[in-house]
């Protein structure tokens, strides 16, 4: 097919320590056809990839890119076959298909957990960087590990109706259910965002930004340091607006405002 991009990459065939310079064998291959690359900008802003073995003659493993039209119909954009998923073979498909198919800004990415994914799209010339692009884990790769903890349809639900929560208020909903039929559900999506290389789970993300933007400002002076006596002024975060002030006693363990 015409305007159809075909890329082929081999490798160099070693005998003993010597290579011979008339033979390569098959290492990678890319390719995309011009109604993927035309499709994919009448599409939703994002993309999910994913990878499956071949258990043929051959081996190897088949790289697919699929996009969702405003339909929700799924178009597949993009397809490689490498050698297995690492970094090196992620990274292969994932340049190309930022070149040729999607070269958009803003674009979601969704996969699974797989470190070659991750590596590459952290890769400093990826393209595939925020704000270039974002990145969401599929809740069906999430849902299936999950499942293999805590078993029964009951934990996966819930699990899933978390994931696709459009408001705070109805994420809360479910994880609560979780919490109180079992609280390990909760400590395993956090320990899954810890490994995954986030420094906090998003719930302890979430509390630090509330008490960031609910917390005030306070200037501690010396009043009278022989009796560890000293004035507490309040203000907001910006200083503008003075809240009170108080005098704190350490000696006596008292505080104007009545609670030490």
């Amino acid at each position: 097919m015409d305007g159809s991009v075909a890329l082929l990459k081999t490798s160099p065939i070693r005998v003993g320590d010597q290579v011979d310079e008339d033979r390569v064998y098959f290492h990678r291959m890319f390719w995309t056809f011009p109604p993927c690359i035309e499709v994919f900008r009448h599409c939703k802003p994002l993309v999910s990839i994913d990878g499956t073995h071949l258990y043929g003659k051959y081996g190897g493993t088949l790289l697919l890119a699929i996009a969702q039209d405003g339909n929700s119909n799924i178009l597949p954009v993009a397809f490689a076959l490498v050698e297995g998923e690492n970094a090196e073979s992620w990274s292969y498909f994932l340049s190309n298909l930022r070149r040729h198919v999607t070269p958009e800004q803003g674009i979601l990415v969704i996969s699974d957990r797989h470190n070659g994914i991750k590596a590459a799209l952290e890769a400093p010339e990826s393209g595939w960087r925020p704000p270039h692009a974002y990145r969401a884990f599929c809740i069906w790769h999430v849902a299936t590990n999950f499942a293999l903890t805590f078993k029964g349809q009951d934990a996966r639900r819930w699990l899933v109706n978390a994931a696709y929560a459009k408001t705070e208020a109805e994420f809360d909903y479910w994880f609560d259910i979780m919490r109180i039929e079992n609280s390990a559900m909760c400590d395993w999506t956090a320990e899954a965002q810890l490994g995954f290389g986030h420094r906090y789970s998003q719930a302890l993300i979430k509390a630090i930004e509330r008490n960031l933007r609910d917390s005030r400002c306070f200037t501690v002076t010396v009043f009278d340091r022989h009796q560890l006596d000293y004035t507490v002024v309040e203000t907001t975060p910006t200083g503008k607006f003075l809240l009170g002030s108080y005098r704190v006693s350490l000696r006596d363990r008292t505080c104007d405002c009545g609670y030490f």
